[in-house]
């Protein structure tokens, strides 16, 4: 891609924003998942769901980056494919822990009292193991998303991201990222979302978001 036919750059500074999203609630995870009682089932219950949520946005996020940025970044970038690779590897690591986190949280969250300290420690191992990574993808792979991929690539991904999300709380995940957005940023955001999800963050999932987050009570970041 040449300077001369080169498009607009993409913002990649707003993935930063969602990289918060994982470092937060996963630091979080020892104060809200160790502080119930296992008598509290509807805090139980409460705090398991936001972290299925979590981990969910999670897989689409780094499903995202495998599918959109990196063939791209392998096609555009060949003297820097050993960073590109390294990556797609720590992707896999990741994901490991990820199921292993998973299987707790459902286990705590269905009622296993014997999960609970196994849930906390996975997901702290969990973002441990991320925010390396996350440390990585911005420092050498967001410029190369900046020099090789159009406006409009980088802007694929927020869509293809929420279309694979499996989680039952889209909004909560709209709202962790915009907290961490710049206000900028969050009018950019809401300009590109389509009329439905528009509809939907401001008829009532804002309010949600804004509810649940006092439900938890803990500082996120």
């Amino acid at each position: 891609m040449t300077t001369e036919n080169r498009s607009p750059r993409p913002d990649v500074s707003e993935m930063k924003a969602v990289h918060g999203v994982f470092r937060d609630t996963l630091k979080a995870a020892p104060k809200l998942v160790g502080a119930i009682e296992p008598s509290n089932a509807e805090r139980r219950e409460l705090i398991a769901n936001f972290y299925e949520n979590v981990l969910s946005f999670l897989h689409a996020h780094h499903q995202t980056e495998e599918e959109l940025y990196l063939p791209l970044l392998r096609e555009r970038c060949p003297g820097d494919l050993d960073i590109v690779e390294r990556v797609a590897e720590q992707h896999a690591e990741v994901l490991e822990l990820v199921a292993v986190a998973e299987s707790s949280v459902a286990s705590w969250g269905a009622g296993d009292d014997g999960a609970q300290a196994r849930c906390g420690d996975d997901l702290t191992k969990l973002g441990e193991s991320l925010n390396a990574h996350l440390d990585q993808e911005e420092l050498e792979v967001l410029p190369l998303c900046a020099d090789h991929l159009s406006a409009e690539e980088w802007g694929a991904a927020p869509g293809h991201a929420m279309g694979i999300y499996q989680g039952d709380k889209v909004w909560l995940i709209l709202g962790l990222i915009r907290e961490r957005m710049t206000h900028a940023q969050r009018d950019e955001m809401i300009a590109n979302m389509p009329p439905p999800a528009v509809e939907m963050w401001t008829s009532f999932g804002e309010q949600s978001f804004k509810e649940l987050i006092a439900q938890l009570g803990a500082p996120l970041g």
